[in-house]
């Protein structure tokens, strides 16, 4: 077993040691203050990284005499799944989760996930900055445990492939994508004709190397943080998702907490959201230049209308499916119109 993997399952015993009830052991020899501790699956140059220092830096300045933060990245308390599970029970305090992934434990969080659904960037951001949009979706994991306190930007997802350019749906056709673990990213993929391959995310580099599949569906920085344009050389801006990561934190952990320490929370968690949405921005630039000057990437611009009517079919059946979800639907809508596409 090699030095992280030691790491990681040593953490892990140590957080399922918590969640079996020692929660006592949540304070190291001779420190009295709790540990708050805190996972996630990006690097530490990662702006979710970044966001999550500037959050523990802030808390430990508010309530550094009660709490000391901890942050662990790149999967070191267990893969994004097991930390959400991690987090249900008290083990760790809070996990950055993949909507996808949420989408598992409560099916509000299938309207995030839909193809094509944000008009825009900034029809995307006022909609998650929108009480009213995201707060019922939020919400809805209480009953698991656990509960949304921000979003991250994730940016927009398209499609990259080793060797074959993605210009229309039809190239698409018979190829093994890579997409999140959820239903709907799979029903996505089977309507614009490629063949959906779910995995995790960590195990998506060795898949491309050794071609178990053709491709996947990310943001840009994918392409340089976890090395996929070293293998993948055609990225096509199809634009099929804008999808934000969520911020989850334990239920018992957050009731928990004083009124005075709650807010001072809700300020950390403000603080991480407009952080990571900066860093985000400069991230990006950065990684698109780095992945075409060194590692010989393509971008490509292919019309996203057929790509976007392909997909059309899924707003309908989701709308039947969860007629609740409806009024959420139309604030977005409203701010579609707001900020429409801009003309290509």
């Amino acid at each position: 077993m090699n030095r992280k993997n030691k790491f990681r399952a040593a953490a892990c015993m140590a957080a399922l040691a918590l969640a079996a009830g020692a929660l006592t052991g949540c304070q190291s020899a001779g420190d009295d203050r709790r540990i708050i501790r805190i996972g996630h699956n990006q690097s530490t140059n990662h702006p979710t990284h970044i966001a999550l220092a500037a959050f523990e830096e802030f808390i430990e300045e508010r309530l550094g005499d009660k709490y000391n933060v901890e942050v662990f990245p790149s999967e070191l308390l267990g893969s994004q799944n097991e930390m959400v599970q991690l987090t249900q029970t008290g083990a760790i305090d809070f996990c950055v989760a993949s909507n996808s992934l949420l989408e598992t434990f409560s099916e509000n969080y299938t309207l995030f996930n839909l193809p094509y659904l944000f008009a825009s960037s900034e029809a995307y951001h006022a909609s998650m900055d929108d009480g009213e949009v995201t707060g019922p979706i939020f919400e809805s994991t209480k009953q698991a445990g656990f509960e949304a306190v921000t979003w991250l930007d994730a940016g927009t997802r398209n499609f990259y492939t080793v060797d074959k350019p993605i210009e229309t749906v039809a190239d698409l056709r018979g190829l093994k994508i890579r997409v999140q673990q959820s239903p709907t990213n799979v029903q996505m993929m089977n309507l614009l004709g490629g063949s959906a391959t779910p995995m995790g995310f960590g195990e998506v580099y060795t898949a491309l190397q050794s071609k178990i599949i053709d491709g996947a569906e990310n943001n840009e920085m994918a392409l340089t943080d976890n090395g996929h344009g070293d293998v993948c050389k055609y990225y096509s801006y199809d634009m099929h998702q804008m999808i934000p990561d969520i911020l989850i934190g334990n239920n018992a952990f957050l009731e928990g907490l004083s009124e005075e320490e709650r807010a001072i929370f809700e300020e950390g968690f403000a603080l991480v959201n407009s952080v990571q949405r900066e860093e985000w921005v400069t991230a990006v630039e950065n990684a698109k230049e780095r992945a075409a000057n060194e590692q010989g990437v393509n971008f490509l611009y292919p019309d996203t209308k057929p790509f976007q009517e392909a997909c059309a079919p899924m707003h309908e059946s989701m709308l039947a499916q969860y007629p609740e979800l409806a009024p959420i639907y139309e604030k977005i809508q409203a701010y579609n119109e707001m900020y429409p596409a801009a003309e290509s």
